[in-house]
Formats: structure tokens, sequence, C-alpha cells
């Protein structure tokens, strides 16, 4: 675990929701990791008021995504939204 006091690691908690709340918007199709952050770095980059985001912190909020079963991998290798009911 960190050192860092709460208000960072709450302000990190925000930030992995943010990017993850970005990525659920990408994934409206079955895709790839890899496609899925093309797409979303493709964006980025069109949003000149946005900082960039890298692989890293993408893949953190991925990761949250998948902790929280709110994305999956199907059978096939395809990261999917899951039906949260």
């Amino acid at each position: 675990e960190s050192g860092a006091p709460p208000h960072m690691k709450a302000a990190e908690n925000l930030g992995r929701f943010t990017v993850g709340s970005e990525i659920l918007e990408e994934l409206q199709n079955p895709m790839t990791v890899s496609s899925l952050w093309e797409r979303f770095d493709g964006r980025q980059r069109n949003a000149p008021e946005a900082g960039r985001i890298t692989f890293d912190w993408f893949s953190l909020a991925l990761s949250t995504l998948y902790a929280m079963q709110v994305v999956d991998y199907s059978h096939d290798g395809y990261l999917r939204r899951t039906h949260v009911s």
C-alpha cells in the first residue's frame, strides 16, 4: 500500500473511475484491449482540453472495471461490458 495521504488516494480512485467511464463509452461492442486502447487514445488526441492518459492509467482503470465486474473477457479474447442487474 502506498504511503500517500488519504486525499491523494481518493483523487487517484476518482481518476480511475473517470477514465473507466470514458473506457465504457468506447466499449459499445466487444473488442480487444489493443483495439480499445487505440480508440481511446485516438479520441484523446482529438480533445485538446483533456490531459493525456497514459497506457498505465488506462490499464489501471480497466483493471478496476474488471474487478468491479463491469467488464469481462469472452472465451475468444474480446473485452465486453457485462450486464449488471
